[in-house]
């Protein structure tokens, strides 16, 4: 500070100095830390995405798809004939067409004797088809489930996705197949239309099938009679899983008769006490074969499919 003619001069301050500029700086706040990246929280988020996709379990995917398709097609070449015999046994045993016994007979010297004219015959194709279908519909399932949840090639699931997809499968399948079973070997002459009353019939048969087969055992296991002994060969389960299902058969075989009777006798002319004869007629034997058709359908045609698959999905690791 200056006096100079009798005024006082304040010289301007230093802004200039290296001090002052390093106090300026170290005092405001730095920018670049204060204020966040607006991308930062966008990049992790797509690397995140990306890191979820990568946990898929695609590793040879479609090899795995193509040995659930072989699976079922062994399960179903396996139980479609036993399955193809019977089936035509019972409609034509209910038609009149022919005795059961002698239908079966039938079918079966025509099976060893010329198996390549049975296999390529339309009643085989229709049954192959149900449980190819319902077969392949559950290796998939499995699969799929398998890729999502990034679990081994080989892991199977129980839940209720899978009981939902399979009984859809076999269902509509059934229903198709058993039209047409109706129409080849129904009564002789012009095949009509099947009724709504018996898809419906037919509908309530499978559906009580499938609710032994599934949902029945965990609950008749444990009230079975078997020893010890024997439990110690085999379980309880599953000894339920065949028991369950083949019993089912007494009630649901009803059905089935009447819903082919009502296509072999139109209604008119027709008493209910007419088509109760018929049924308690032809429900016995008729009982015992769809028994003995449970075994293969639901026993041996799921083992074989299972235990295909297991062998064919080991051999890609």
């Amino acid at each position: 500070m200056t006096r100079k003619g009798g005024s006082i001069t304040v010289p301007p301050p230093d802004t200039g100095s290296a001090s002052t500029l390093l106090a300026r700086e170290s005092a405001a706040p730095s920018v670049e830390h204060a204020l966040p990246l607006p991308c930062s929280d966008v990049l992790l988020e797509k690397r995140s995405e990306h890191q979820a996709v990568r946990r898929w379990n695609t590793k040879k995917l479609g090899q795995r798809l193509a040995s659930d398709a072989s699976a079922a097609a062994c399960a179903g070449a396996l139980v479609a004939p036993i399955i193809t015999v019977i089936d035509r046994g019972i409609i034509e045993n209910a038609s009149g067409r022919s005795k059961l016994m002698t239908s079966i007979s039938t079918s079966m010297k025509k099976l060893i004797t010329r198996p390549h004219e049975f296999v390529i015959s339309k009643p085989f194709s229709l049954i192959f088809a149900l449980y190819f279908g319902t077969y392949i519909t559950a290796n998939i399932l499995d699969t799929m489930t398998s890729t999502i949840t990034n679990s081994p090639a080989s892991s199977v699931t129980a839940g209720p996705a899978k009981f939902i997809a399979t009984s859809s499968a076999n269902l509509s399948l059934c229903l198709y197949k058993d039209s047409r079973f109706t129409r080849l070997y129904g009564p002789p002459g012009v095949p009509r239309p099947v009724p709504p009353a018996s898809y419906l019939l037919f509908a309530l048969r499978d559906s009580m099938t499938i609710f032994a087969s599934f949902n029945l055992p965990p609950l008749v296991a444990p009230l079975l009679p078997i020893s010890e002994a024997v439990e110690g060969n085999v379980s309880r389960l599953s000894v339920a899983q065949f028991v369950a299902p083949a019993a089912a058969q007494l009630v649901s075989t009803p059905l089935h008769l009447l819903g082919l009777d009502l296509y072999n006798r139109p209604r008119n002319g027709v008493s209910g006490w007419q088509r109760w004869g018929k049924v308690r007629r032809d429900w016995g034997l008729s009982t015992l074969a769809r028994m003995c058709r449970i075994v293969p359908a639901f026993g041996v045609g799921g083992v074989v499919n299972m235990r295909v698959r297991k062998g064919l999905l080991r051999s890609l690791k």
